[in-house]
């Protein structure tokens, strides 16, 4: 569920800025928090992810961060593996970073895709980055290297993190484009706290899943031989759907029976509202707002909608 969190010193003019790598693992967390707006905002795009989440909830912790893979996800999408040591840093499945980066003065904000469990076990994190014109895509597809070295910081208000004393429930997980990345963490936490209950008998309330996944064309569909992977291992409890809005080739055979053409329709989701469901939704802000207002006009309880809009 996505909770509102306030930390003492936090507030609007909270933000983070590095000059120079050096300087980056001197500064503490606290005068990260000095730092005003102003004096690190170069950029003067409207939807500037420092803008966006000025009153979000972030984290005391600013950790470095160290590139150990780098793959291409799409034709305009990369993913990082990053090792994170610092045993404070932690983050609950949906989240995201601001992502700091020596000698770049605009701070990026990139959700997370990987599961808590990865970074619990091997204290690594997954980040998937759509190219764009904005200073931290660029550096991420054009400068970014293996042992390259950055800082993180936690934050967002949208996130899973069942509880064993919550009552048993169903997800809806509605993605459009980049905005799979969280919901791909929420969707491997959950098949990890599947595993986990199987292998140790913990308790785990999570009952169906339902991922619904539309982008330009498949070769635009992230990460979906990991996806497809988790359908395959829990067929009782995962299902995916993709749709394609401008597909002009052939669906691939191993894709086909899961990937139909079009948008998400009202009536796909509407057909899954239940009392026990809650529902996740991430990606461009009308498709947000659709859907988000449809379950609300449907009586779906505020709290059982949790949606983020990312540019």
């Amino acid at each position: 569920m996505a909770h509102v969190v306030l930390i003492p010193g936090l507030s609007r003019s909270t933000v983070g800025a590095i000059c120079t790598q050096a300087a980056l693992w001197r500064l503490a967390a606290s005068t990260f928090r000095h730092l005003t707006l102003s004096s690190v905002m170069k950029s003067k795009r409207k939807t500037d992810h420092l803008e966006r989440t000025a009153s979000v909830f972030r984290q005391e912790v600013v950790a470095a961060a160290k590139v150990c893979k780098i793959a291409h996800e799409s034709p305009s999408v990369k993913s990082l593996r990053l090792l994170v040591t610092d045993r404070d840093f932690s983050f609950k499945a949906g989240q995201w970073v601001d992502f700091f980066i020596p000698g770049v003065s605009v701070i990026g904000g990139f959700s997370i895709c990987s599961s808590p469990q990865l970074l619990e076990q091997e204290r690594m994190i997954e980040l998937a980055v759509k190219y764009t014109d904005h200073p931290p895509a660029v550096w991420v597809h054009n400068k970014c290297t293996l042992d390259s070295e950055v800082a993180l910081r936690v934050g967002g208000e949208f996130f899973f993190d069942p509880q064993p004393t919550n009552a048993p429930r169903n997800l809806v997980l509605i993605a459009g484009g980049v905005g799979i990345n969280p919901l791909l963490s929420i969707l491997r936490h959950s098949a990890d706290l599947h595993r986990n209950q199987a292998d140790k008998g913990n308790s785990c309330n999570i009952e169906t899943i339902k991922l619904f996944y539309s982008a330009k064309n498949t070769s635009e569909l992230l990460f979906k031989k990991n996806i497809l992977d988790l359908v395959n291992e829990f067929p009782e409890k995962i299902t995916c759907r993709f749709h394609v809005t401008k597909q002009t080739t052939q669906i691939s055979a191993e894709l086909k029976p899961y990937t139909v053409e079009g948008r998400i329709t009202e009536k796909e989701i509407s057909d899954h509202i239940s009392a026990e469901t809650l529902f996740y939704i991430c990606g461009p802000p009308l498709m947000t707002d659709f859907f988000s207002k449809q379950l609300e006009n449907s009586h779906v309880p505020k709290d059982h909608i949790c949606f983020e809009k990312w540019w």
